[in-house]
């Protein structure tokens, strides 16, 4: 359910937060719908109602809606399946329990659904959301598991070697996703230290498993393995911390090393989520 808010009288471009918008509607009274016959925004034309300048550009701004679709965090159920595949698998490389060639066939129907489709539905969701980091991060994630997945299923039907799970070749893929990665760490940096501390560890777990792969390095393997199971923990804490935010309306209850220090103290209201007092469906959080 979208809701609009109007601060005029008048229609104009409509700005979605969701990616949705309204048919746009102009007025001979619009700065916009002069733009044919040389009126513009810019201060530098006119319009047959008179001289342009930049206050045209604020009485555009103060006719213009925001429509907005109220939208989950996708993050917390792509955080979610990250943790949850990277944990199994990457304790796995580490040594913690079985073996690698014998265990990968059971993990990977489980891998593939919930840390592959899950995570890359999340991260489409969070186009929607104008979530950038997310939706380069659950979309290159959920794709590395879902074929991940694929490789394991190969490999038990008899398609591949057993040794392409432990190949050169499959150390390459870990190149490609700590260069994305490394880049989602950094921009992560402007929303919270908690997400950046699950897309730092990732990256450093990558680069471990690509030197081990290619280079026949079981110790860097294991390693990296060990960093995965804390990027994973660190995901697990993040989505948590998320998911409570939201279901206690914003109010922070563990904290995501956020730049406010009033936003990382258990109790605050970090962020103000909108909706009606009347609780009317689709505006309000929970209906």
């Amino acid at each position: 359910m979208q809701h609009r808010y109007d601060r005029g009288t008048t229609s104009s471009p409509t700005a979605d937060t969701a990616g949705v918008g309204i048919p746009e509607q102009r007025t001979p009274s619009d700065p916009l719908a002069n733009q044919s016959s040389g009126g513009g925004l810019d201060g530098h034309s006119g319009s047959a109602d008179g001289p342009a300048d930049q206050n045209s550009r604020e009485a555009w701004f103060e006719r213009s809606r925001l429509v907005v679709t109220p939208v989950a965090a996708p993050s917390i159920l792509g955080l979610f399946g990250f943790a949850g595949a990277t944990f199994m698998v990457a304790s796995l490389l580490a040594g913690w329990w079985g073996s690698p060639l014998v265990a990968a066939p059971v993990l990977a129907p489980f891998v593939f659904f919930f840390g592959g489709l899950a995570q890359l539905l999340a991260g489409m969701w969070a186009y929607k959301a104008r979530d950038g980091v997310a939706t380069a991060m659950h979309g290159t994630w959920g794709a590395f598991w879902l074929a991940w997945g694929a490789l394991v299923w190969a490999v038990s039907v008899g398609a591949l070697p057993v040794t392409a799970l432990v190949s050169q070749a499959f150390g390459f893929w870990f190149i490609v996703l700590a260069l994305v990665t490394l880049f989602g760490a950094l921009a992560s940096l402007g929303e919270n230290l908690g997400m950046f501390t699950v897309l730092g560890l990732l990256t450093a777990g990558s680069v471990l498993l690509a030197i081990g792969f290619i280079g026949g390095y079981t110790g860097a393997v294991t390693a990296g393995g060990w960093v995965l199971v804390a990027s994973a923990a660190a995901a697990f804490y993040t989505a948590g911390a998320m998911m409570m935010a939201g279901s206690f309306r914003g109010r922070t209850i563990l904290p995501l090393g956020r730049y406010s220090t009033a936003a990382n103290i258990p109790g605050r209201r970090a962020i103000a989520p909108i909706g009606y007092p009347e609780g009317l469906p689709g505006a309000r959080v929970g209906q």
